[in-house]
């Protein structure tokens, strides 16, 4: 193997270092953006469910002002969005480059997506279910954690999942323009040197770490369903 690599990747084991340090810094930029959009996107993704009409806390006015936001930011694509907010991005972490100038708007850029995906997970719920814990005298809280979380609970984990695989390819298209992680480092040592080699890497390595990702959201998602 350590033949084969000198032989036809000299590039890659080169800069082996480099790459390493550029993957921990795509996992943590993923995990970090990941954790914190969870626990906005999350309750953004409820509040669009129980506020519509018909729902267990119907209210027109938050309904439509959420979901117009939520739609506002899902719908520019990712690329621009790390440019319309350059000045906010160096306001909150004082820079616009490497990992922590990246984690803003990957963040923003994923609340939306997130709670979309939670919103159409939730609605699949049976609305019996939801009918039959208001008789029972269930108050709208208990509604919420015992019904629609914890019945939604497969759902969510598969948005979740397609969420992260999601921040993955986010996180490279950062890496373009500074944001550090294996986007830089193919950007830096790949593209502009020509180094092919350094390219396909880096492509196989985005490649398991999705692979991963995916697998361990079906392996959870299989435990949930049985």
């Amino acid at each position: 193997m350590h033949q084969f690599l000198m032989t036809y990747m000299p590039n890659v084991m080169e800069l082996f270092p480099d790459m390493i340090k550029a993957l921990w810094e795509t996992i943590g930029m993923v995990f970090i953006s990941g954790t914190i959009s969870t626990l906005i996107g999350i309750p953004l993704g409820v509040i669009l469910v129980v506020t519509r009409p018909d729902n267990i806390l119907e209210n027109n006015v938050i309904y439509n002002v959420v979901g117009k936001i939520v739609n506002i930011f899902r719908s520019i694509p990712f690329v621009i969005l790390l440019a319309a907010i350059i000045p906010f991005t160096r306001l909150v972490v004082g820079t616009t480059i490497g990992m922590k100038g990246a984690l803003v708007p990957l963040v923003i850029g994923s609340i939306p997506f997130v709670a979309r995906q939670i919103e159409s997970a939730l609605l699949d719920i049976d609305k019996g279910v939801i009918e039959a814990s208001q008789a029972m005298g269930s108050s709208s809280f208990e509604i919420i954690y015992r019904v629609l979380l914890k019945e939604g609970l497969p759902g969510i984990v598969y948005a979740l999942t397609i969420t992260t695989v999601s921040l993955i390819g986010f996180s490279a298209v950062a890496g373009t323009v500074g944001g550090g992680g294996l986007g830089d480092f193919a950007i830096r040592y790949g593209y502009q040197y020509f180094k092919t080699d350094v390219m396909i890497s880096t492509i196989l390595i985005l490649l398991v770490l999705v692979t991963a990702i995916q697998g361990f959201g079906e392996f959870v998602l299989k435990r949930l369903s049985h």
